[in-house]
């Protein structure tokens, strides 16, 4: 089979789009070394490190009317690389239906709250053509809500859509680290207004009062995020390099994840793969199982976090839960129902 694969996300420096296609083609690419996968882009971007032999660049757009991308220039791409399948792993596919095609829709937050993404105006208006006219011939989900919820808002037939987890990068794992100056709670994440954070920035605040711990914030920061000012033992890291998540995630007394609403949460995966016990919202809770602390109000938030500062023993036990918990994911077990779900577009494409 060849594959072509929207790389736009690549063209991010961080976030869980950028992760999930960068893990999702590395993992194709090895598990089907009989297959061909090309990443495809109107967006300069960067290929996976690592990459197989058989997971290659394709080509952008060749001319001025090739520019208008999803109409035009990607289906001449596809036609060039004579890809039997397009993958748009970013709510999108190809306006064209020349071919089969797997969209990923990681949640549906564009259309839930107007608050959460301000800058979503074509993904809100786009992505329902693509789903309810059945121009995208499968859709993937990262969880069973999600797929649920996707039913019922667009009117899907359940057979089109397909639940398909993600996991954590094999490059997670418990680090041993030099202790730091004050313990930290720690946040992964875009900075953005779905995530909470006001609330996280007050329950971390109360347990200050009679704990010393800081809080450390890691992410990239969305022009529509809260304000964060300074203050003592607050560290807004902005984006850390991959290399120094795992001892980030390792050294934390928690990974905190309040968020109001996810797909997936796949920062909470990477921290469980850390070993790192995890506080979050029940928006999570499919991910994570039994292996966290659930906390929605801000006063159940600051009660977690006390207690996890306040008693090592809480540390230790969540630690094993986290670890067995990361360890039922990986994206050997993601690629391999993502191919499924290929062969199974290929078997409706112009049934």
């Amino acid at each position: 089979m060849r594959v072509a694969i929207e790389a736009a996300p690549l063209a991010l420096t961080s976030g869980g789009l950028a992760r999930y296609t960068t893990e999702l083609s590395l993992a194709l690419a090895r598990c089907f070394p009989q297959d061909e996968f090309f990443l495809v882009s109107d967006q300069a971007f960067q290929m996976p490190e690592g990459a197989p032999p058989n997971l290659v660049r394709g080509g952008g757009p060749r001319n001025a009317a090739e520019r208008r991308w999803w109409l035009w220039g990607l289906a001449r791409e596809l036609q060039r690389l004579a890809a039997d399948l397009v993958h748009g792993p970013d709510f999108s596919v190809p306006y064209l239906a020349e071919r089969p095609s797997v969209l990923t829709l990681h949640d549906l937050s564009p259309w839930m709250d107007e608050r959460w993404h301000q800058g979503a105006g074509r993904v809100k208006r786009r992505t329902p053509v693509l789903l309810e006219l059945g121009i995208a011939t499968m859709i993937v989900t990262p969880s069973e809500t999600v797929r649920s919820q996707a039913i019922e808002r667009f009117r899907l037939h359940p057979s089109r859509v397909v639940a398909v987890a993600e996991a954590a990068a094999s490059w997670f794992r418990p680090v041993t680290a030099a202790s730091p100056a004050n313990p930290y709670f720690l946040f992964v994440g875009t900075l953005e207004p779905r995530k909470n954070l006001p609330v996280l920035l007050a329950a971390w605040r109360e347990v200050r009062r009679d704990q010393a711990v800081d809080l450390a914030l890691a992410g990239r920061r969305r022009a529509d995020a809260p304000p964060v000012t300074e203050e003592p033992g607050l560290r807004v890291l902005g984006e850390v390099p991959d290399q120094d998540l795992p001892g980030l995630y390792s050294g934390a007394l928690a990974l905190v994840y309040p968020s109001l609403y996810e797909g997936f949460g796949l920062p909470v995966l990477e921290a469980m793969q850390c070993g790192a016990c995890v506080i979050a919202s029940r928006a999570v809770a499919e991910v994570a199982g039994d292996a966290a602390m659930y906390a929605d109000s801000p006063a159940e938030l600051a009660e977690a976090m006390r207690q996890v500062a306040a008693r090592p023993e809480f540390f230790a036990e969540h630690r094993a839960r986290s670890l067995a918990r990361a360890g039922e994911f990986s994206w050997e077990r993601t690629a391999r129902l993502t191919h499924e779900v290929y062969e199974e577009a290929r078997q409706r494409f112009g049934n």
